[in-house]
């Protein structure tokens, strides 16, 4: 598989509803980040369906490297 584009070296803080499904860009290209915009068609990459478990403030990753997609969970420090 492809390397994911780094869209960013920082997550992107989202508002996010309880019980929505989002659609998180995978592969880095999308202009519309941390959500997919359908970039990735004719590559490996596919957006990954996530729903939110909670109304909260989520900290999306953008580095696309997160072992907690679609979480951030610091990895972008490391690249």
């Amino acid at each position: 598989m492809s390397e994911p584009v780094i869209a960013q070296k920082s997550p992107i803080p989202m508002e996010v509803e309880a019980g929505k499904t989002y659609y998180w860009c995978t592969c880095g290209n999308s202009s519309k980040q941390p959500l997919c915009d359908g970039s990735h068609k004719g590559s490996d990459f596919a957006p990954m369906a996530w729903t939110a478990p909670e109304t909260k403030t989520a900290y999306m990753c953008a580095c696309k490297h997160t072992k907690n997609a679609p979480l951030c969970d610091g990895s972008h420090k490391s690249l």
